[in-house]
């Protein structure tokens, strides 16, 4: 399997990189993002073998599905060294659960109606589902750098969640330090107390005074600067990294394979006969809401439609900060500056430059790299946005990739969080709220709707006061975290700055 840039100017002419090459990487060197040659297929034949690998459970279910769908695109890691990787990282005592991501049942199917569920993808070490793929992406840097003998600086930007997850993944990890910057107080108080409390070595958190946009433009400077990232062996865990996108698309299958797994064999009727599992078939589709703002967790979806996942419709659920919304809605693509991204109680989607759109916008735009090219360079650099409303490839957009959107505000989120409290007795975080409440909007007769679950309540436990007039409930193991000391440079948003931080503790002359 190889790999090219949403940039190449004519990918049909590349010679790609390998997985190996790409993973400690980051962004291409025209500033692209990586994608690979094409996507594996996978038939109605592979998706039942998936099934009974999947079926395994508690031995190893989740795992075992991990290494299938990683071997489809990584063939220069030793096949019995991927799946040691994986039955490492996909453990029930890292994840709670031997399921891994479980679904919870919020409306069971009837007879003509089709199930809601929540994918559970926060039982990880920092409650959120950043750390399904950042577990597997720490032991992946920590493999691959032992064999070449080398280090890695990781430089990250986060609005909430990955931050935590990635200094958790990457905590004593041999050869790796982790630079990972924030805007400064616009993460809850939970989120920031799990990132600042740290005080291992390698982990060094920067506050800067500014939005999350301002952090992720930081990171992509000093990725762009060929020569500085050579030189101090820059890489990153944000999803521009394809393999962190990678490790996503697993918990698609999973999802799939959960809400479609057929009943108890019972004896046939005469209708029955028409509607079993014969081999000839065409598999079930179930459709996915995910609460979005940089992108990368429903491009993982893209990803898995693209191979052949039997996915009906991408629902994109985005909160105040609607850029993504607008896309799908208009055409139009436009990002805001900081004084227009707005502070909200979902704040790990306040963001207005999604950078993954990118690897979304060169598929629907047949792979043209010079045209991707053009709009995420020098077009919304000179005007801060580009339209695609009458470009033909846009009007087939849903038909074609199954995406649609929607919105939440600040008080839709307090309705669906009360909402699921008293008619399913549970309680959900404010971005699981903006997806759930755009679920409702999008759900199509006698199609499965899975919505992702993206953080436990407990990390934005002042909106759930607010709507419930209780705390949420917080895992024992993070009592009184938020007294805790804390270890935090705070900066501006200067690229010059970060990159005097990283040079002097890398210690390099």
């Amino acid at each position: 399997m190889r790999y090219l840039s949403t940039r190449s100017a004519n990918p049909a002419s590349v010679e790609g990189k390998r997985f190996c090459e790409i993973l400690l990487e980051g962004l291409a060197p025209d500033g692209g993002l990586y994608l690979p040659e094409t996507y594996p297929q996978i038939d109605a034949t592979a998706l039942q073998r998936l099934r009974r690998t999947f079926r395994k459970g508690a031995s190893g279910g989740y795992a075992d599905l991990a290494f299938e769908i990683l071997s489809l695109y990584i063939d220069d890691i030793p096949a019995a060294d991927l799946k040691a990787i994986c039955q490492k990282t996909y453990t029930e005592e890292v994840f709670g659960t031997p399921q891994i991501v479980p679904l919870k049942t919020l409306e069971a199917p009837a007879t003509d109606e089709p199930g809601l569920y929540l994918e559970a993808l926060s039982n990880g070490p920092t409650l959120a589902f950043k750390d399904m793929a950042m577990q597997l992406l720490g032991n992946l840097f920590e493999y691959e750098l032992a064999r070449r003998g080398e280090e890695l600086n990781i430089l990250g930007a986060t609005s909430g969640d990955t931050g935590s997850a990635a200094e958790y993944a990457m905590r004593g990890k041999k050869g790796v330090r982790v630079f990972m910057t924030s805007p400064h107080g616009r993460m809850s108080a939970f989120q920031q107390a799990q990132m600042f409390s740290l005080m291992d070595a390698n982990i060094h958190n920067i506050a800067v005074k500014g939005v999350f946009d301002d952090c992720q433009d930081m990171v992509k400077a000093v990725s762009n600067d060929l020569e500085f990232k050579r030189k101090y062996k820059i890489g990153t865990v944000n999803s521009i990294n394809w393999a962190r996108l990678l490790a996503q698309v697993v918990y698609y299958f999973a999802g799939y394979l959960q809400a479609t797994e057929p009943p108890p064999a019972k004896p046939l009727g005469p209708r029955d006969a028409l509607v079993g599992s014969n081999s000839g078939e065409l598999p079930k589709k179930v459709s996915f809401t995910v609460p979005s703002g940089n992108f990368g967790n429903v491009c993982a979806g893209h990803v898995a439609r693209m191979m052949g996942l039997p996915i009906h419709t991408l629902v994109v659920a985005t909160n105040e900060n609607d850029v993504l919304d607008e896309f799908f809605r208009t055409g139009v693509y436009r990002v805001r500056g900081s004084a227009d991204t707005h502070e909200t109680s979902s704040p790990s989607m306040d963001i207005s430059k999604a950078s993954n759109f990118e690897r979304f916008v060169f598929d629907l735009l047949g792979r043209d790299g010079a045209r991707t090219a053009e709009l995420f360079g020098p077009q919304l650099a000179k005007t801060g946005r580009f339209d695609l409303s009458a470009d033909p490839a846009f009007v087939r957009c849903a038909e074609r990739y199954g995406f649609v959107s929607g919105k939440s505000t600040h008080a839709n989120r307090l309705d669906t969080i009360r909402a699921t409290w008293n008619q399913h007795a549970l309680v959900i975080d404010t971005h699981t709220a903006d997806g759930l409440k755009v679920a409702h909007e999008h759900r199509t007769p006698g199609v499965p709707m899975i919505v992702l679950e993206t953080a436990l309540p407990i990390k934005f436990a002042e909106t759930i006061v607010e709507a419930l007039g209780r705390e949420p409930d917080r895992p024992a193991k993070f009592d009184g975290i938020e007294a805790l000391p804390k270890r935090v440079l705070v900066m501006d948003a200067d690229v010059v700055a970060i990159k005097a931080l990283i040079a002097r503790e890398c210690q390099i002359v």
